[in-house]
């Protein structure tokens, strides 16, 4: 604040409710005493740490807020008052997904933004209501870069034939086993004579099949088509939830799939992969995250940031070493109080 105010700068506050009450009630004084000073007209103005600031008159202060979230606060009335509400609108996004289309290369964007715009409309009234299911603008913004990705490798610009696919693939691993049918007869209705074949990855499937049996496990289509869509996420996004009951395998899911990827790219002498893994719900949120030490600033690593520091270490390209990936793995219930602090680090940016 202080650095905005002599730089005559504006400042956006992304997500400004996470910050915790005590600190907003501090931030409030804050900002107070820079707009006094405004109102005043004064070249400098003395901050609450009785700090003397130079003060530009152009400095702005913005916030952005998701009211009425798990792990958010409400804001106090001090702090409200500072500011002035502007409620935003629900953006076209059928002219978004043309606007897109058609920056990716597709020369039919104008048909296949309506159907692609049809086809989540009816998913969010046809399918049933499930806490993972997300067909909003970060879902969609996800399934139109995969498309113009498909579309430049693709050898047949069939564009209805390759959006359709891209369209099945992107959501088919979230979908609950009931709503299955429902979305490929929607898909259908809205894509007739086009059927494409799934991708098939013989490499990976061979040596998947192996590993499995090598564990004493049984090679069951439905949970191996469950190991392939991780497979193909994994290859689109680098933030991935593994989700369902106790004991239907999602353990298993990605770590047979990382000893099959050893396998495969190594052979082909690749990329390396390992994992690490934690229970986030077994330790505090400074515990998982870190702190700063109050009495002398020092900051402290907790679990999740020490191994993120240890993988980017291994992951950092060196000459002569192959390329490592690593899964940094969160093995426990997700609940909004630890989740949310990975925030930008999942975001698409």
């Amino acid at each position: 604040i202080k650095g905005l105010s002599q730089a005559n700068a504006w400042g956006c506050f992304d997500e400004f409710n996470r910050i915790d009450l005590p600190v907003l009630s501090v931030v409030a004084q804050q900002v107070q005493s820079v707009l006094n000073g405004l109102k005043a007209h004064k070249t400098e103005f003395v901050f609450p740490d009785k700090d003397i600031v130079g003060l530009k008159p152009g400095v702005g202060f913005f916030i952005t807020m998701n009211p009425g979230y798990a792990g958010r606060q409400e804001l106090p009335e001090n702090l409200k008052i500072l500011f002035r509400g502007v409620t935003m609108m629900v953006p076209d996004r059928q002219a978004i997904m043309k606007v897109k289309l058609g920056g990716q290369g597709y020369k039919e964007d104008d048909l296949l933004s309506q159907k692609f715009y049809l086809l989540y409309n009816l998913c969010e009234q046809q399918l049933s209501k499930q806490r993972h299911y997300d067909f909003g603008l970060r879902n969609i913004l996800s399934v139109l870069r995969t498309a113009g990705g498909q579309l430049r490798k693709a050898q047949v610009k069939d564009e209805q034939y390759l959006f359709m696919r891209t369209l099945r693939d992107m959501n088919m691993s979230k979908l609950v086993f009931d709503d299955i049918d429902l979305f490929n007869s929607l898909l259908l209705d809205l894509f007739p004579n086009k059927n494409p074949e799934k991708n098939t990855y013989a490499e990976l499937e061979k040596a998947l099949k192996t590993h499995v049996e090598e564990h004493g496990l049984i090679y069951h289509p439905p949970w191996v088509a469950k190991c392939i869509q991780l497979y193909e996420t994994k290859m689109v996004r680098h933030g991935l939830m593994v989700v369902g009951p106790d004991g239907v395998g999602k353990t298993m899911i990605y770590h047979m799939i990382l000893k099959t990827l050893c396998d495969v790219d190594e052979k082909l002498g690749g990329m390396k992969h390992s994992e690490m893994r934690m229970n986030p719900k077994a330790i505090t949120a400074p515990q998982m995250f870190g702190k700063l030490d109050a009495g002398t600033g020092d900051w402290h690593d907790g679990i999740f940031s020490s191994l993120w520091r240890q993988a980017v270490a291994k992951t950092r390209r060196q000459e002569g070493k192959k390329p490592h990936s690593v899964w940094l793995v969160c093995d426990g219930p997700v609940d909004a109080i630890w989740i949310e602090n990975l925030n930008t680090v999942l975001d698409d940016n």
